[in-house]
């Protein structure tokens, strides 16, 4: 796809996005992988008066169109495709539960089969920094390497697949499970979870599992 091709996959996954509850406002940002780096919405715009032509370039070194602003994380964006490179779309959000899980500082256990959308078999939580800071990026860069979706103490969410599509698959799965997470919590001091063998078990039947890509 050309540039306006995928900016305009962008806007239309941002609207899809806040459309199933999972952001908030001007909360949150998308990108995808394109030439020598990403494409990434920009800072502070409400997403139903975004354009093509406000979704700005980011250079794989960290260098962006002068005359446009870039959403304040895309440098944990730029981590992401850095540890990822089979990878092409990232989603981050501030969906309620998620964020409500990530408040407690808590990983989401392997309590359903479903983890391991992931690719392994829990959602880790890295701890708090700042928004926008290379600090949050260095956290985001080492924990992405190892499953394809994580939480930010007191921030939110990251999910990252092969294409925008899958990525907000993914992100509306962990919020799911972060959910089902929250229900469980108050009934049991001691969650229940699946096995680790049970888990690599599901691992392996995962790999051809789920939304395929296009």
């Amino acid at each position: 796809m050309n540039r306006e091709q995928i900016a305009r996959e962008i806007i239309a996954t941002c609207l899809k996005m806040n459309a199933l509850g999972l952001n908030q406002g001007t909360s949150g940002n998308i990108s995808a992988r394109y030439q020598n780096g990403f494409l990434i919405t920009p800072s502070g715009v409400p997403y139903e008066k975004l354009t093509p032509e406000q979704i700005v370039y980011v250079s794989n070194e960290g260098e962006y169109e002068a005359d446009k602003v870039p959403s304040s994380e895309w440098h944990f964006h730029l981590s992401c495709y850095q540890a990822r490179p089979e990878l092409n779309a990232v989603v981050h959000n501030h969906a309620v539960n998620s964020t409500a899980v990530s408040i407690l500082n808590h990983a989401i256990p392997a309590i359903h089969y479903m983890i391991a959308v992931t690719g392994t078999d829990h959602v880790p939580c890295i701890p708090y920094a700042t928004f926008g800071t290379p600090e949050l990026a260095d956290s985001v860069k080492e924990e992405i390497k190892h499953s394809k979706a994580l939480l930010m103490q007191h921030h939110g969410m990251i999910a990252m697949e092969v294409n925008l599509e899958k990525a907000l698959w993914l992100a509306n799965e962990i919020e799911i499970l972060a959910k089902l997470y929250l229900k469980v919590l108050p009934i049991m001091e001691s969650v229940p979870v699946l096995s680790q063998t049970e888990m690599q078990r599901v691992l392996e039947k995962f790999k051809s599992y789920g939304l395929k890509t296009k």
